[in-house]
Parts: C-alpha cells; structure tokens; sequence
C-alpha cells in the first residue's frame, strides 16, 4: 500500500483549485480568519462542499482521522486520486467518461431499423453515413 505524505491545507487547497472548486466563503472576522469553502457540482446533480481551515499556508498538517473523514466525506476520493490531483494535475474522473467521437446515437440507430436496415450493418456505419442514410430514408414514404 502506498504511503503519502501528510496533506498540509496548501495541497487541501491546491486540490480545489486545480479540479475547479468554486470558492463560495472565504470568511474573515475583524482579526480572526476561519475557512475557506468551496462547492464542486457533479455530473449527478450532487454538491460537494469543502472547508480549508486559515491560513492556507500553515505549516500544520491535518490529523489521520480529520484527514481521513475529509477524504471521505468532502472530497469523495481516494488518498491516491487526491494526491495524483494535487502532484500531477490528474483530476478524478467523478463517474464521468468520455464518450467515443464516432458514437451512433440511439435513436438514429432505432430510426434505421424500423427503415429495414439490419442492425448489424447499422452499428458497422460510422455516425456520419447512419444520420445521412437516416436522413436519406425518412424522406421517402415508409414501405
């Protein structure tokens, strides 16, 4: 199992900024400052939101279990995707994938069948002669 280094709230910061946490609070109080807060809307709809506690460049190292629940309940990654965020600017993929370029969108593929054309010889087109056969087909009357 690989070991990490003990997260400081500059990599915690750093983090945010470099997977594009919206800072929503950076509360300050006469003298005393508290947190930074920050919100990441996902795919879902959900909200995460996270707290970085002043100043961000303290020296100070987030306690195992503090660290752990912050992981856990804030960031919803992995000790290894935060760090490769943090290092390498690989940000977590969030349950996101790309989706291939020459993708046959479904109901172009639906619109052939019902047309006649196999579906085998459908999902061997590329997207671009599937929509132009569509296309093709719908403007004649159906048979």
């Amino acid at each position: 199992m690989p070991s990490y280094p003990a997260p400081r709230r500059k990599d915690h910061l750093q983090f945010c900024t470099t997977e594009g946490w919206t800072e929503i609070r950076n509360a300050t109080g006469g003298t005393v400052r508290h947190h930074q807060t920050f919100e990441l809307a996902l795919p879902d709809g959900s909200i995460l939101r996270t707290h970085i506690s002043r100043p961000p460049d303290s020296k100070e190292t987030y306690g195992r279990q503090l660290w752990s629940r912050i992981l856990r309940e804030q960031l919803q990654v992995t000790p290894a995707e935060f760090w490769a965020c943090v290092r390498d600017k690989v940000t977590p993929s969030r349950g996101t994938q790309a989706l291939p370029q020459d993708t046959l969108p479904a109901d172009v593929l639906t619109i052939l069948i019902n047309r006649g054309v196999a579906e085998e010889v459908a999902l061997r087109m590329s997207r671009d002669e599937a929509i132009a056969l569509m296309y093709e087909l719908l403007s004649e009357p159906p048979h």
